[in-house]
């Protein structure tokens, strides 16, 4: 875990390492300036000269302003190399989801992903920056400050021998305690994001079905139990502070009554005011020291778990990826062939989404797909563009496995419109270049006119350069799908996949988009997925799926003797459209 993400300091570790050496100097610094203070101390009161005093006050003005130069430099490289390391993290983490399959994304919710690359990044940076800067200044100045009591204090630094180890115990007593609690946070707030983004994405229905305070409560209900987590292991963390500030005050009453003594009894010769000024300020760094570093476990135990989740995701391996060698590099045509295709969305499921489907699409058809909810419609088209891969059999495009392309190859040739759009925050004219970066303003035109697009758009105040909100809440469900329709045609691809996309528009507008896929694409294969007859009825083929497996195909007519399915499900429209325009 730490080997992979110490990889992603990568370019920062100049600035990494420059705050180790400005640290390492601070410390040393700090600790030699309470050794010439004892020893100004000492001859000011053997009644040194002014020229002397102000000497030696000339360089501890020198040591602080160094020390306070070494502590600035540390905090700018140290920030540069943290905020650095947490952009490459977040960096690692994107690029990797971005590799992801949809089984891969099925591992982790959306929320939690999104925890991972907030609030578990920002711990590891803190982190970060406290072990090149805190971890290490820490235990410079506790071995340092020991040594100097020593040499200044000799026998009277003995009280050190008792305080530490009473002190670390304590502070490892306490750290051990908020762990629990700081864990079980991590979680929690994973359950928070997801109900602030179900909230959001569901606006529309919660305030149709007026669940406002529904959701309210269940917010508060995640909010509060993060809260409590984080009030018991702060109440725990809280106990550092009257520990340290009982062994430091114990630590300077034992100096100050047994040093004194020694001073009076031996007028000055074993000890000297100037020895227990520095025994006091050593000491008060030693204590310091060791709460810090009770502070870094503490850190770094809850880091260790935002780390661990980081790295869950960096090790998440691409279920799918394209071949290591010979990968296909070209999609011949747009021919499909399903032979012996069976799948399920994983090893343990007990039922098959697809079974022993064969289908052979010449390129250039038009294939209408129906079926109820749940018969596989959107599982079999997933598999085209290598969404999924088949548990068994083999699925063929342009004739050859898609196994075998190069992925990107593969996604290029296939253009989805998905039975959930989605539009992204920018204009309409960014939206639509999703499909072809490089389209001009004609070609967008173009795509929108045969989408049925183009009229709607021109009303917007700034027409294609109207800005569009995120998710499209400023657009309805059918001017988001003609949208996605629109983006989908500028790629120009082999296969056009419609799954239910054009269920929020009317059938004339329906029946004007397929006219325009004839007229602008004729070469590519078509799949439409619908639960209008109408939709398809004009098909080269058309499936009927029920349970997973391909229950009947053919033309319209064919299909009207054939399928008893299809028959139902085409005379139940029907007669719902002609008792509509009775009445």
């Amino acid at each position: 875990m730490l080997r992979k993400l110490s990889a992603c300091v990568r370019e920062y570790k100049r600035p990494a390492l420059l705050t180790l050496l400005f640290i390492i100097g601070e410390a040393v610094i700090e600790a030699i300036i309470p050794f010439l203070t004892a020893r100004l101390v000492n001859e000011i009161k053997a009644g040194i000269e002014m020229s002397a005093v102000l000497r030696l006050g000339a360089v501890l003005v020198a040591l602080a302003i160094s020390s306070l130069a070494c502590g600035g430099l540390a905090g700018f490289t140290s920030a540069r190399a943290a905020s650095g390391f947490a952009k490459n993290v977040r960096h690692d983490l994107f690029h990797r989801v971005q590799g992801f399959s949809f089984e891969n994304i099925d591992h982790f919710s959306s929320s939690s992903l999104v925890t991972r690359m907030t609030t578990d990044v920002n711990n590891v940076q803190m982190a970060f920056m406290m072990l090149i800067r805190i971890a290490v200044r820490s235990p410079l100045m506790l071995i340092f400050s020991i040594i100097m009591a020593y040499v200044m204090g000799g026998a009277l630094a003995t009280s050190l021998v008792v305080i530490i180890p009473v002190l670390a115990f304590g502070f490892a007593l306490i750290a051990k305690n908020a762990m629990p609690a700081f864990r079980a946070v991590f979680k929690k707030y994973d359950r928070l994001n997801e109900s602030v983004e179900e909230n959001v994405r569901a606006m529309r229905v919660v305030k149709g079905f007026s669940r406002e305070e529904y959701e309210k409560s269940k917010f508060a209900r995640a909010s509060t139990d993060i809260r409590d987590d984080f009030t018991r292991a702060e109440r725990i963390v809280a106990c550092n502070m009257p520990l340290m500030q009982t062994c430091i005050y114990a630590n300077m009453v034992f100096v100050l009554l047994v040093g004194s003594k020694l001073v009076i009894t031996s007028h000055g010769t074993l000890i000297d005011v100037g020895q227990i000024s520095a025994m006091i300020t050593y000491g008060m760094q030693i204590l310091m020291s060791l709460m810090m570093l009770s502070m870094i476990y503490v850190m770094l135990t809850m880091s260790a778990e935002s780390a661990k989740r980081i790295c869950e995701v960096l090790d998440e391996v691409p279920v799918l990826s394209s071949p290591e060698t010979n990968a296909v590099a070209e999609v011949k045509d747009g021919s499909i062939d399903f032979e012996n295709v069976s799948f399920k969305y994983s090893a343990a499921a007990e039922k098959y989404a697809l079974s022993d489907v064969d289908l052979h699409i010449r390129s250039g058809m038009t294939v209408g797909i129906l079926g109820g909810t749940g018969v596989g419609k959107s599982t079999l088209v997933q598999l085209i563009p290598r969404l999924y891969d088949a548990t068994e059999g083999t699925v063929r495009v342009g004739g050859v496995d898609v196994r075998n392309y190069d992925l990107k190859t593969l996604r290029d040739a296939v253009a989805m419109v998905l039975q959930k759009n989605e539009l992204f925050s920018g204009t309409i004219a960014d939206n639509l270049r999703w499909g072809n970066p490089d389209a001009t303003g004609d070609e967008l035109a173009a795509a929108c006119k045969l989408a049925q697009a183009d009229e709607f758009i021109k009303l917007f105040p700034k027409g294609y350069d109207s800005l569009i909100e995120q998710g499209g809440t400023n657009v309805s469900g059918g001017q988001k799908q003609r949208l996605c329709i629109a983006r989908a045609l500028l790629k120009k691809p082999k296969i056009l996949i419609l799954d239910d996309s054009t269920s929020a528009v009317d059938t004339r507008t329906d029946a004007l988009i397929r006219e325009g896929f004839r007229s602008y694409i004729p070469e590519t294969t078509k799949l439409i997925i619908a639960q209008r007859v109408a939709s398809v009825k004009d098909a080269d083929l058309i499936l009927v799926m029920d349970g997973g497996h391909i229950a009947a195909s053919g033309t319209h007519d064919e299909l009207m003797t054939s399928s008893s399915i299809y028959r139902e499900t085409y005379e139940q429209q029907t007669k719902g459209g002609e008792a509509n325009a009775a009445s």
